[in-house]
C-alpha cells in the first residue's frame, strides 16, 4: 500500500512522523510520491490550536471522500476523535510508534524525542490530555539514537519533549543527559525544546552554559507578564522569577563561553487570556521590552475543550486580541533588530538548509535565519560574514567553501 504522512503541529509531531514512517516501511508499505497517489493517508494531527485542528479536519475529509484509508494519530482530544470517528479507519496512540527507529526526513538535523507527555496542566493547554503524563525515554535509547544520527551525518541534534527540563531516567536528570550527549565525540550542535521556567534550575543553567556543544539559544516561554494571569494559567512561577532566570542564563553564558555570540532568548506569549485587562496586558508589553527577546511566538487565546481555561469566560473580543498581538509584535521587531545589529561585520557559522540560485539559506547556532551569497552544500556548516540585518534574519556572504 502506498502511504502519505501529513504532519501538523510542533517538532515533536515531526519526530513522531519519522517513527511512523519507519513503522509503515517495516510493514512493507511504500511512500507515495504525492498525496493524490496514496492509498493510505496518515494524519499526524495537533489539537493544541484550533487552526491546526481545522486544517487536519479538512485533510481527513478531503482524502476520505477520495476513497483513501485514513489513520489519525498525534495530539488528539477525545472530543475530536468522536467528531471524526465516521471519517477515520484507525486511531494510533503515541506509544505504538514511540520506540521505533525513525526514518529521518533531514540528513543534517535529527529530532530526538527524550520524553513525551506533560504533568504541568497549564489551564489553557490540551497536551496532558492528548499526550498523557510524562514518560522519559531510557538514556541508553536516547544516546544510541543520537550516535546513529551523527554517524549518518547529522550536524545538529534537537532533543525534544513537551517539557524537556523535567526529564528523569532513573537517577539521571536533564542536566545529566545534556552532559552525556555533550561528551559524544564529533563536531555538532545541540539544541532542545521545550522548556518550562519552573524547571530551569541553577544546576541546569550552569550546565547549558558549560556544555560547549549546546547552542547559545534558549527558548523560555513566559506566556504572560502579569502574576495574576500567570496564576490563572497555572504556570507556577512569577514575573520576578522569570526575569531572574533570564538574567542568570545570560550571565552564565557570558561567563563560561569563549565565543562572542550572545545568548539568544526566544519565547512564547498568549494575549487575551480570560480576564486579561488592559493593565495586565501592558505588563506583558513591559516584560517584552525589558527582556529584549530575539524572537517570540505570539498567540491569541483560543479556548480548547476539556481544559480549565475553556470553562472561563472568553471575555476579550477577538479584535482586541489581535490588537494586543500586534502591539507585542511591534515591540519584538524593535528588540529583534537591536539584537541582530550585534551581528553586523561578524563572521558566523551557519548550517545550510537549502540553496537557490546564487544564494544559500541556513541558521546560526543562535537560531538566526541567514541568507548568504555564494555556493555551499546543503547540510554542511559554512562561515558567513554578516553584512545586513532585519528583524527576522541576517544577510551576508559565504567565506568558506
Amino acid at each position: 500500500m502506498n502511504y502519505k504522512i501529513i504532519t501538523f503541529g510542533c517538532q515533536q509531531n515531526i519526530a513522531d512522523s519519522e517513527q511512523i514512517n519507519a513503522r509503515l516501511k517495516k510493514q512493507g508499505h511504500q511512500p507515495a510520491k504525492t498525496e493524490a497517489s496514496a492509498d493510505l493517508v496518515v494524519i499526524n494531527a495537533c489539537s493544541v490550536r484550533k487552526s491546526a485542528t481545522d486544517r487536519a479536519y479538512a485533510k481527513i475529509k478531503q482524502n476520505k471522500k477520495a476513497g483513501k484509508k485514513i489513520v489519525l494519530c498525534g495530539c488528539i482530544m477525545d472530543k475530536d476523535k468522536k467528531n471524526l470517528k465516521d471519517w477515520i479507519d484507525e486511531f494510533w496512540a503515541p506509544e505504538e510508534y514511540f520506540c521505533a527507529q525513525p526514518l529521518v526526513s533531514s540528513s543534517f538535523r535529527a529530532y530526538v524525542p527524550i520524553m513525551t507527555g506533560c504533568n504541568n496542566f497549564c489551564s489553557y493547554c490540551v497536551v496532558p490530555y492528548t499526550r498523557g503524563r510524562e514518560i522519559s525515554r531510557p538514556v541508553e535509547k536516547i544516546m544510541a539514537e543520537v550516535k546513529r544520527a551523527l554517524k549518518n551525518g547529522a550536524k545538529e541534534i534537537v532533543l525534544l519533549g513537551q517539557n524537556v527540563n523535567s526529564y528523569k531516567s532513573k537517577s539521571l536528570s536533564f542536566s545529566g543527559l545534556l552532559k552525556q550527549v555533550n561528551k559524544i565525540p564529533g563536531n555538532f550542535w545541540l539544541t532542545f525544546v521545550s522548556n518550562h521556567p519552573k524547571d530551569m534550575t541553577c544546576e541546569l543553567t550552569k550546565t547549558v552554559a558549560e556544555c560547549a556543544k549546546v547552542s547559545p539559544l534558549i527558548h523560555l516561554p513566559f506566556q504572560s507578564g502579569n502574576n495574576a494571569v500567570l496564576k490563572r494559567m497555572n504556570r507556577h512561577y512569577t514575573v520576578g522569577q522569570y526575569k531572574k532566570l533570564v538574567k542568570n542564563l545570560r550571565a552564565a553564558f557570558a561567563k563560561y563561553r569563549s565565543d562572542d555570540l550572545p545568548l539568544a532568548v526566544t519565547t512564547d506569549a498568549i494575549v487575551g487570556f480570560p480576564g486579561e485587562t488592559k493593565k495586565q496586558f501592558s505588563d506583558s508589553a513591559k516584560l517584552m521590552r525589558e527582556i529584549e527577546f530575539d524572537l517570540a511566538y505570539l498567540a491569541c487565546f483560543s479556548p480548547r475543550s476539556g481544559t480549565v481555561a475553556a470553562k472561563l469566560e472568553d471575555d476579550v473580543p477577538m479584535a482586541e486580541k489581535r490588537k494586543r498581538e500586534q502591539a507585542l509584535n511591534n515591540i519584538l521587531k524593535k528588540t529583534a533588530c537591536k539584537k541582530n545589529k550585534a551581528y553586523v561585520g561578524k563572521i558566523v557559522e551557519i548550517l545550510v538548509e537549502k540553496t537557490k540560485g546564487d544564494f544559500v539559506y541556513g541558521k546560526t547556532k543562535t537560531g538566526k535565519n541567514v541568507k548568504a551569497r555564494g555556493k555551499a552544500k546543503t547540510g554542511q556548516v559554512f562561515k558567513v560574514k554578516i553584512e545586513k540585518i532585519g528583524p527576522w534574519g541576517l544577510a551576508g556572504r559565504i567565506l568558506s567553501f
